[in-house]
């Protein structure tokens, strides 16, 4: 999850353009080496509809670098689980929408085989997995911006979630990668 200094994952508009001066090449290869630690991808109904415009055409693309290109085949390839009320249905391959048991859908996912679950974007997402204690490991990269208003990451909810940092990456962008698992 991108977010700012001041705790934003997106401007109060969704905007996202503040954390894409900030990204370079290494960056991509760090993300794609996370995806690939997935097999599948979990999203909100509005990071879906915004995904399912720009993968698929990206992947196409041979003016793109090939590490994009790759990154966009496993984005285009995996299985998506899309959370909405009421989207039933979308057009990019290997998209399954649930409409109601998060709950539930997550522990079966989580109890299957196979490899890590991913989410993208989808604040309002991943509000409801962390209300839910759904979560194992976050994955912040934090971008040297104040946005000062926004869509925050984190909400006060009761009861205190103890971390435990796994890992840092630093990039000359200044943007830092925190991971953390749960105690």
């Amino acid at each position: 999850m991108n977010v700012t200094l001041d705790g934003y994952m997106s401007g109060p508009q969704c905007e996202l353009d503040w954390h894409l001066r900030y990204w370079n090449e290494e960056m991509s290869r760090l993300i794609g080496e996370q995806l690939s630690e997935a097999d599948t991808i979990l999203l909100g109904r509005v990071t879906y509809a915004a995904m399912s415009q720009y993968w698929p055409a990206r992947a196409a693309d041979l003016s793109v670098p090939r590490e994009d290109i790759a990154f966009a085949e496993m984005m285009n390839r995996y299985p998506k689980v899309v959370f909405s009320r009421t989207q039933e249905y979308g057009d990019w391959p290997n998209s399954r929408f649930v409409k109601n048991g998060l709950r539930k859908e997550i522990t079966r996912l989580k109890e299957s085989p196979g490899r890590d679950l991913m989410v993208y974007g989808s604040g309002s997402l991943v509000r409801t997995l962390m209300q839910h204690r759904l979560v194992d490991r976050y994955v912040l990269w934090l971008h040297p911006v104040l946005l000062g208003q926004g869509k925050a990451l984190f909400r006060y909810q009761p009861g205190m979630l103890d971390l435990q940092l796994t890992s840092t990456r630093v990039f000359e962008s200044g943007v830092i990668v925190l991971s953390y698992e749960r105690c």
